[in-house]
């Protein structure tokens, strides 16, 4: 599910809106513990010390994708669990959305209007709430 939203120029790496991004979670959150861990799983963007200590800033526990050695070595290991597919399927998601996909509003406004509500309907279908 989408956490939150920050919107900036295509020009500026992902993991400077970090933050931002962060921040702008619209629900509160249980509080994380060692039982109940929240994940946030991330991509190669982030694979740096700030952006990492920046998620556990937060509570959350970092997935990041594997070297190809390392990836290699955990698909044969029983019970690893994939959780990479989940960033490229809600950009998948979004990109179902012809408004988002092309960019046809000029104010930022507007674009995040259209942002929120093409999250809120992917969170409505994902909760078996549509027919």
């Amino acid at each position: 599910m989408p956490v939150g939203l920050a919107v900036e120029g295509a020009n500026r790496p992902d993991h400077t809106l970090l933050r931002e991004t962060l921040e702008s979670i619209p629900v509160e959150r249980p509080q994380p513990s060692e039982a109940e861990p929240q994940g946030m799983c991330l991509d190669n963007g982030y694979k740096y010390a700030e952006p990492k200590a920046l998620v556990a800033e937060f509570g959350f526990t970092v997935h990041l994708p594997k070297d190809p050695a390392e990836a290699k070595a955990a698909k044969r290991k029983a019970g690893h669990k994939a959780r990479r597919w989940v960033v490229e399927r809600t950009h998948s998601w979004l990109n179902r959305f012809r408004g988002i996909l092309i960019r046809w509003n000029k104010k930022p406004e507007n674009y995040i209007a259209m942002l929120h509500f093409a999250f809120a309907l992917i969170t409505y279908r994902a909760a078996g709430l549509s027919g």
